[in-house]
């Protein structure tokens, strides 16, 4: 990806992975309040075929909390995005927002400190889906 995102690959089914994704991010204290199927509402919207594509909107309550509490308009950047996307090779992909890039728009150190901990945090739950740890 880019320096605004990190990723895995996970070598099994689409939902499969997808529910491993959900499970970590749980291990790391997230949850996920949001899941848009990008698949299904392109093909119900535009009648595109289109290959298995969710996004995940994770949160942490106790840091969001915290980032709320420090800058009030920070709920334009929340939750953390992660992507779960099959690739063309059928491979499965999965992308994780970085809270550290993302969040560098604010200018408040606390902002700063919080989106240190949920990277590391979401670095961990990369680092778990590898197949290759």
């Amino acid at each position: 990806m880019n320096q605004m995102a990190f990723e895995v690959t996970i070598p099994q089914p689409f939902e499969t992975a997808q529910e491993r994704v959900i499970e970590a991010l749980k291990q790391e204290g997230f949850g996920v309040l949001t899941r848009i199927d990008v698949h299904d509402t392109l093909k119900a919207k535009l009648g595109v075929d289109f290959r298995e594509y969710a996004i995940l909107g994770a949160c942490n309550p106790p840091f969001a909390n915290q980032a709320i509490a420090a800058e009030r308009d920070i709920g334009l950047l929340l939750p953390c995005n992660v992507v779960v996307r099959e690739d063309e090779s059928g491979a499965v992909n999965v992308g994780f927002m970085d809270p550290k890039a993302v969040l560098e728009v604010v200018d408040n150190p606390v902002i700063e400190e919080i989106a240190v901990q949920v990277r590391e945090r979401l670095v961990r739950v990369c680092e778990s889906l590898n197949p290759d740890s």
